[in-house]
């Protein structure tokens, strides 16, 4: 009698090493607390300010950053679970649910604008357009007052199915913003295929900008593309009150960032 073990492991293959299970079970464990707070109505959205650079205290608008809440409350930002469920269909689910998180607070607040990111792979996805088609038909300026940031990656691994719904939502009044700018794929030759309104400067160059010549050569060329193109240009991740300085004189049209204002809940 031929006796097979349960879960018999292929002796032809080395057994997986510590780092990989516990990498594996990390991310079995974010799938599993995202998915549970989807399911319990605990995602938020916390609003970080972007200001004109010239006067610190309009906001130009304020982006929507997708939180979820642990079983004790605890928040958990983004960048803990969205590298793991980007690419699978929790990731429709959290851009979904962070979208009518958007219509809401903008329905409440006639005159906010609002950003949120959302991924490329969404735009095919029929519960994200439900939220979408329903938000854009609520009474207001929801759509004229809304700004989705697709980053470099996601716009140029799609790029034909983002332009084809930037073609769709232009006569609905959103906006669209280009996010991590300079930092990503995208080739310089396809900025005018698309119709992004503003650009985000990775915030990668910004770090000690004011001393750091390098990358005060390369946020203005930054900057200058992005007024060739007709596009905004914003600077994230701007930290020194020096470095905030140095963008009003390079011609940089609003600020994010912790000197300008840290992601919250409630609107300053």
């Amino acid at each position: 009698m031929t006796v097979t073990l349960p879960n018999q492991l292929d002796l032809d293959q080395p057994p997986p090493d510590p780092l990989t299970f516990a990498v594996a079970s990390r991310d079995a464990d974010v799938l599993k607390l995202v998915r549970n707070a989807l399911l319990a109505g605990r995602a938020r959205l916390a609003f970080q300010p972007v200001v004109l650079t010239q006067d610190h205290n309009v906001v130009a608008f304020y982006e929507g950053l997708v939180r979820v809440l642990d079983d004790a409350g605890r928040v958990i930002p983004a960048a803990h679970f969205m590298p793991v469920i980007e690419e699978t269909d929790l990731g429709r689910e959290i851009d979904a649910a962070a979208l009518a998180l958007a219509f809401e607070k903008l329905h409440d607040n006639p005159d906010m604008r609002l950003s949120v990111n959302v991924s490329a792979r969404s735009f095919a996805d029929g519960r994200w357009r439900n939220v979408l088609e329903a938000g854009l038909t609520r009474p207001g300026t929801l759509g004229e007052r809304l700004i989705f940031e697709i980053s470099e990656t996601s716009a140029m691994m799609l790029h034909e199915v983002v332009v084809r719904f930037m073609e769709e939502m232009q006569p609905r009044g959103v906006a669209f913003a280009l996010d991590g700018f300079g930092g990503g794929m995208t080739a310089f030759r396809h900025l005018k295929e698309f119709f992004f309104d503003l650009v985000k400067i990775d915030k990668s160059f910004v770090k000690n900008l004011a001393n750091d010549p390098d990358n005060q050569v390369l946020v203005e060329a930054l900057i200058t593309v992005a007024h060739q193109f007709e596009m905004f240009a914003v600077v994230e991740g701007v930290e020194k009150p020096a470095d905030a300085a140095f963008l009003s004189q390079i011609g940089a049209d609003c600020l994010q960032g912790y000197h300008i204002g840290s992601p919250r809940f409630a609107l300053r």
